[in-house]
């Protein structure tokens, strides 16, 4: 329906609670409209107005009022302050969060667990259409499924996480789909659809990878680092950003601005390294990138993507390398009391952009038990249970005013083993799951990663006003709603939220965006070493390149990985460089594509068998023996453990990837004074003195696509990329250095005297000048 009124101009007054301070004027007068009807989508274009866009089945109608026209998304048939686009942003998001219900608020303090589109047939990213799986249900791919609906529904979740998604036509349709449902819903209010970074153009094995559609593909974090130059930062998060809104995304979990500082990490590559002032500057770039729409005032509009900059304090040094997805990875440590330099790149860059939208949307606490930090309670806690972390630094110290959300998963009870993939409720675990939910939001926690009952926050409520009173519990539930709701009403969804697919289309993984992350690819590539001059090598000739044998391995969900042979590379992207051959013994050239060695940190075998089960990570090919690790470590204990020392000094681990290095050696052994290229795959630092000295050249890369290197190899691009890191000269240079100290460790010089420190790369005519 559409309300008409006398059109004329006229003086509107905006008043405070009291009704008697006006707080904004605003002139109107009528205006000339354009309304459309598309696939069930009214679009109504005004001038000198915002567009408006609602589905014919929502039941949501137009509001004209003086000239102008708002949703009735509150379906009243009079405007309220939230429905009106005048005002600011802060004030619409107070006067709904005001209007809700105590489980609406709760429903917006949800974040989805992982939503493949469409489900998967099993696991952890199913999901089911009245009752069947996909492919037997005959639904189309866009459909919302069982879960979704519910949880919607019934949970009042608006926060959702897509992972994969068949195509970018498929990805806008779903979201068309969220949205119409949501506006059938009490207040209208929008779907905030987010994603984990989805344009790397090599998935490392250090998180689950978003499935990337057809987006444009760029090099992973630390690759970024490598260009040493912000303005590639800049250009990815303005083409990224474009692309996300086109796919339904309003809110990116990233960028991920730890300073990694511990080598063994396993979320080295998606960092932006370990350099605390360049890493600033990206942070910068990267979210004034996304966040900004031009020639807006306040920055934030149609092409405006929240960013979530993680993790508060900074998650990169985790005891021996271990990472916190797992209990037997929790602590953080920080051994030469360099804390401080971890939160500057939140506190001097995410919370101090340069561009006009101010700030980062949003933060994201790691799950670590941030060892010894909290000198106000003395508790070693996950970081979101931490009062001195949330409470006393971000919010208070650093007057973060954005939305503070959970890493994914930290309030469900523990599981009974150590060795799982939950139980990320650190150190919280005698408390029941509302008790923990309770304790975060009163540090200032707005929203829980990953769950989708309100239950538990409902729980947490009626704790709190036992605890506080039910007026400071409203009041403090009304907080986060508004929080969250303003970066819903920032990037324009209120008005309009839906996607033309045949555009979504077009604009995702288009022709510009496609070479401009290409273009990075290539400057991210490092030369580290070009014996004689050998490359570039003359395209045409005979390439032998070894298949990959890796050893059984833990998953990243702890599941078991069985022993397999991988080709690293496809024939029909070696022949567009030369002729692929079986032997070699007939290649003119032998190219090797390697991996950082990976290992599995933890051993359930060893715990069995009467010891600690911690195992050192290594970073070395040859089995590798802790013969200098600490005696005891600095962090440990858990319920599930009888000891508190975590030490693995004296124990020996072993890649799984160790037939990389057989592949260098055989291949220098059979092809005599012929080349060996090697094309390092550094998703951590790597030891290299084990096959430095057997090789011609080593090409170093960091999340890219296979072509982009093979280019610097074969001459198509002359390498401008420079180390983002340091690769130690051994492991027990690894194991002297601190886990929060950046750039500590002694380098390895190669046989032409060139230490492979921070900053060092080289093209073709030699080291590139710093």
């Amino acid at each position: 329906m559409v309300f008409f009124t006398e059109l004329r101009e006229y003086d509107i007054l905006y008043y405070k609670e009291n009704g008697k301070q006006p707080i904004q004027k605003v002139r109107c007068c009528s205006v000339k409209t354009n309304r459309t009807v598309k696939d069930g989508i009214c679009r109504l274009e005004q001038e000198n107005g915002r567009t408006l866009a609602w589905s014919e089945s929502s039941g949501v109608g137009v509001l004209e009022q003086d000239g102008l026209f708002f949703k009735d998304l509150e379906k009243t048939g009079e405007l309220l302050p939230y429905e009106d686009w005048r005002l600011p942003v802060e004030a619409r998001a107070k006067d709904l969060a005001g209007r809700l219900t105590l489980e609406e608020i709760a429903g917006l303090m949800l974040y989805s667990p992982h939503q493949a589109v469409p489900p998967l047939p099993f696991g952890p990213f199913g999901g089911t259409y009245d009752g069947k799986p996909y492919a037997e249900s005959g639904r189309a791919p866009y459909e919302l499924s069982d879960q979704q609906k519910k949880f919607m529904q019934e949970e009042h979740i608006r926060h959702i996480l897509m992972i994969t998604v068949q195509n970018a036509e498929t990805a806008a349709k779903w979201s068309n789909e969220l949205q119409k449902r949501a506006e059938a819903l009490p207040h209208g209010i929008p779907v905030n659809i987010s994603s984990d970074p989805r344009n790397g153009a090599r998935g490392s094995g250090a998180e689950f990878k978003t499935g990337g559609s057809d987006v444009s593909k760029w090099p992973e974090g630390v690759g970024f680092a490598a260009c040493f130059d912000p303005e590639v930062v800049r250009q990815f998060a303005e083409d990224a950003s474009r692309e996300y809104r086109a796919l339904g995304i309003t809110t990116a979990l990233g960028p991920q601005i730890d300073l990694c500082t511990e080598p063994r990490w396993m979320r080295y590559i998606d960092t932006l390294g370990e350099n605390v002032e360049m890493t600033k500057k990206m942070v910068k770039a990267y979210c004034d990138g996304m966040q900004t729409t031009e020639n807006t005032e306040t920055g934030w509009g149609r092409d405006s993507v929240n960013t979530m900059v993680k993790h508060w304090p900074g998650g990169g040094t985790g005891e021996g390398g271990r990472d916190a997805h797992y209990a037997f990875g929790e602590y953080a440590v920080y051994p030469t009391d360099n804390a401080a330099e971890h939160m500057k790149p939140f506190t001097e860059a995410a919370f101090k952009l340069d561009g006009p939208t101010s700030s980062a949307a949003a933060v994201m606490p790691y799950y670590t038990v941030s060892w010894g930090l909290d000198t106000k309670n003395g508790k070693n806690v996950g970081n979101s249970y931490s009062e001195y972390l949330i409470k006393d630094l971000l919010r208070e110290k650093y007057a973060f005013k954005g939305v503070v959300c959970t890493d994914w998963g930290i309030t469900q009870d523990p599981a009974p083993v150590i060795d799982t993939f939950g139980s990320r409720c650190f150190n919280m675990q005698d408390m029941t799951e509302g008790e923990r939910c309770l304790v975060a939001i009163l540090n200032g926690v707005d929203q829980f990663g990953g769950n989708a009952e309100i239950a538990p926050i409902m729980e947490a409520y009626r704790i709190g006003c036992e605890k506080i009173g039910e007026a400071a519990m409203r009041e403090r539930m009304e907080l986060s709603a508004a929080r969250l709701l303003k970066n819903i009403f920032q990037c324009g969804l209120f008005e309009d939220p839906y996607l033309d697919p045949a555009k979504s289309a077009e604009i995702v993984g288009c022709k510009e965006f496609c070479e401009h992350g290409f273009d990075a690819q290539h400057k991210s590539v490092v030369l580290l070493k070009n014996r004689n001059n050998c490359l570039p090598l003359k395209k045409g000739l005979k390439i032998y390149t070894p298949k990959r044998e890796i050893r059984a391995s833990k998953g990243f969900m702890r599941n078991d990985i069985p022993a397999h042979t991988e080709d690293p590379v496809e024939d029909a992207v070696i022949s567009k460089y030369g002729t692929r051959v079986g032997t070699p013994e007939e290649a003119d050239a032998a190219i090797v594509f390697i991996e950082s060695p990976a290992c599995n940190p933890y051993s359930t075998e060893d715990a069995a068998n009467g010891g600690n089960g911690y195992l050192p990570i290594t970073l070395q090919y040859r089995p590798y023996t802790a013969h200098t690790a600490r005696e005891v470590s600095i962090a440990g204990g858990d319920f599930r453990e009888n000891f508190t020392n975590r030490s693995y000094r004296g124990k020996t681990n072993i890649a799984y990837n160790e037939s990389d290095l057989d592949n260098i050696l055989d291949c220098r052994k059979a092809m005599g004074d012929k080349p060996v290229i090697v094309c390092a795959a550094i998703n951590n630092p790597m030891v290299v003195h084990e096959f430095e000295r057997e090789t011609d050249a080593i090409v170093a890369e960091f999340g890219v696509s296979r072509e982009a290197v093979l280019d610097i190899v074969f001459g198509d691009y002359e390498p401008t990329g420079r180390l983002p890191m340091q690769l130690p000269k051994d492991m027990e240079t690894v194991e002297a250095q601190s886990e929060d100290c950046a750039l500590d460790m002694e380098p390895h010089v190669d046989e032409a005297g060139h230490a492979y420190d921070y900053g060092f790369g080289m093209n073709y005519s030699g080291v590139i000048e710093k």
